[in-house]
């Protein structure tokens, strides 16, 4: 009987060990002016740390048991839904392309490869965001985006954006 290998630990996209992740240097307001999102769609809580770049994030998501998606997913044992945890990250890389914008612009993201779902998260958890710049231009941005919660990684994925038109509402 042979036996599977077990799998190696998936490591973060980056070493954050030296990021405090107790501050916020950005907070879910002051958000406001880079990302599009808002009530229940702005998804991130704030920004803890980015490298002086933009190349690299990390952005907190603090998963309560009041939003909007507990009572049905699931009754009884509510997870934080996978596709939500591919759009905090999203926003995350949205973030960090409009941050270098003259103007801010309506960032939308198009393509998600390479997703895997690797554990639960549940309300009262904090999931943490990573983001990797992989290729930046004026109009398209792709980014690798990752979830932690603790030392766990539960999510990663490649995605692309666009830049669609000015951020004109605040």
């Amino acid at each position: 009987m042979s036996r599977r290998p077990i799998a190696d630990k998936v490591k973060p996209l980056f070493d954050i060990s030296g990021v405090d992740l107790s501050r916020l240097i950005l907070s879910r307001r002051q958000l406001e002016r880079y990302n599009a999102h808002r009530d229940q769609m702005a998804m991130l809580d704030g920004i803890v740390w980015q490298s002086e770049d933009y190349t690299l994030g990390v952005a907190i998501k603090h998963v309560r048991d009041d939003e909007f998606w507990v009572k049905g997913h699931f009754p009884g044992r509510p997870m934080f839904p996978g596709v939500l945890m591919i759009e905090c990250g999203a926003q995350l890389a949205c973030y960090l392309y409009n941050v270098r914008m003259t103007e801010p612009l309506l960032a939308a993201f198009l393509r998600i490869d390479s997703a895997s779902f690797r554990a639960s998260v549940c309300p009262g958890e904090d999931l943490l965001l990573l983001c990797k710049e992989v290729k930046f231009s004026r109009r398209r941005f792709v980014s690798d985006i990752q979830g932690l919660v603790g030392d766990r990684v539960t999510f990663q994925a490649r995605i692309t954006g666009m830049g669609m038109g000015e951020l004109n509402f605040r």
